[in-house]
């Protein structure tokens, strides 16, 4: 097994030494915690209450509504000035 000399500010080395356990190494120590902040993208799924997850369905249809609205609003002024446009140029 290889080692590798890494340089650590002292402030730095003082907290991982208050943080060793009498009995494990260093590396012993950095290998717990790097266990311990590893987390697993999947770690975060199914965490919502039911009515938290209530609340973000409703707040995700409102949005949806709010941005169908604002399309359809734009495509009914946009098809109207087509059509005022088409009616202009059809005029002898």
């Amino acid at each position: 097994m290889g080692t590798k000399t890494i340089g650590l500010r002292n402030d730095v080395y003082e907290r991982l030494k208050a943080r060793k356990r009498e009995d494990e190494s260093f590396t012993d120590l950095m290998d717990r915690l790097l266990d311990e902040t590893t987390v697993s993208w999947r770690e975060g799924f199914g965490t919502l209450s039911e009515q938290d997850a209530g609340e973000l369905e409703e707040i995700v249809a409102n949005s949806r509504n709010q941005l169908a609205e604002g399309l359809s609003t734009r495509q009914r002024a946009a098809l109207s000035e087509l059509a005022e446009k088409n009616s202009d140029n059809e005029a002898p």
